[in-house]
């Protein structure tokens, strides 16, 4: 590999800015800021908007806006049942 050209790799500590969550990881991210993790060391803080901790995704809390079928909204709005339907 040349000499010079890759970012240094490192343990950066990623920090959730609406959970406060954070977890160590390696990255080539640089930033000023510094934080003391669980074992003493100081490392680079990097903070995210978004992380596994407050993604809807991970935590369960998803929005099914279409969670029934097209007929099924359908009938609904037309007020049709299944009792009218085999009519």
């Amino acid at each position: 590999m040349k000499e010079g050209i890759h970012p240094k790799y490192q343990p950066v500590v990623f920090m959730d800015s609406t959970t406060g969550y954070k977890f160590l990881s390696g990255s080539t991210k640089h930033t000023t800021e510094t934080i003391e993790w669980e074992d003493g060391n100081t490392y680079p803080l990097v903070r995210v908007e978004i992380s596994s901790d407050s993604h809807p995704f991970y935590t369960g809390r998803q929005k099914f806006t279409q969670a029934d079928g097209r007929v099924d909204r359908f009938n609904k709005k037309y007020g049709l049942t299944d009792e009218n339907a085999q009519e």
